[in-house]
């Protein structure tokens, strides 16, 4: 008797791997109140329209993410499993649980890009472990966005996650990323929660050499965006006055 060989997906969506278990797919999500089609090309969109399974940092708002797509899915239907920085370790085996059964899932975090200044690393090196095969997508990422709109070096960076909130700490910090950017020619990116952002700005132009940029991207692919880069002694405070209302990222270059 001839094989029928089952007929090959008629719209195949880039990414898609090939694997005995299932793949756990990066899926970076908006960086606010924006159209998912503003901001992730329509292969993501149709690759995390077709998953039943998630990972998320936050599962609110992975509902109304999921819930602006054209699922394939009801959304009650959907599996969102929780991952955040108070998940402890010996629950990431089960989150892997419905990938080892051969089924698809997503891993999201609750803006930007999953796994880069947000839980899901150790995730993800379980699942290399695992021989679970990983595809990041693609989507905005405002770390890379800042840098790329700051007219600050993107051939030698780093990014450094939250600075100390305790002020003496934290100025003490930023003294020694403008001496390694000074040293290394190394551009310097960190963030701030957004009601910190006005300490942290006020502390970069407290601390920092007259010649030092500094630069600040604000609410990046949103409608009230706004990216600036200055030496320190042309910036003042007023200029960003509701930064603490704004999601921002900070860069300097001594």
């Amino acid at each position: 008797m001839r094989r029928v060989m089952p007929a090959a997906d008629p719209s195949p969506v880039p990414g898609a791997l090939p694997s005995a278990t299932g793949a756990l797919y990066l899926i970076p999500v908006p960086l606010g109140p924006a159209p998912a089609r503003e901001v992730l090309p329509e292969a993501v969109i149709a690759r995390a329209a077709r998953l039943k399974h998630f990972i998320a940092e936050n599962a609110k708002s992975a509902r109304a993410f999921l819930k602006s797509l054209p699922s394939e899915s009801p959304l009650q239907e959907i599996d969102i499993q929780p991952l955040d920085e108070h998940t402890p370790p010996d629950m990431l085996p089960r989150l892997l649980a419905p990938l080892l059964a051969g089924h698809d899932a997503g891993l999201i975090s609750e803006a930007g890009c999953p796994a880069v200044a947000d839980p899901g690393a150790a995730l993800i090196a379980l699942a290399h472990e695992a021989g679970i095969p990983v595809a990041p997508l693609v989507g905005p990422s405002s770390i890379l966005l800042a840098l790329m709109a700051s007219g600050l070096s993107g051939q030698n960076f780093s990014f450094h996650g939250y600075l100390p909130v305790k002020d003496g700490p934290r100025r003490k910090r930023i003294r020694e990323l403008e001496e390694e950017s000074r040293r290394a020619g190394r551009t310097q990116l960190f963030i701030e929660t957004p009601y910190r952002n006005r300490r942290m700005f006020e502390s970069l132009l407290e601390v920092c050499s007259p010649r030092t940029r500094i630069g600040i991207a604000a609410d990046l692919t949103l409608p009230g965006q706004r990216i600036m880069t200055k030496r320190r002694d042309a910036w003042r405070v007023a200029e960003f006055s509701d930064i603490d209302k704004h999601p921002a990222v900070f860069l300097l270059s001594a």
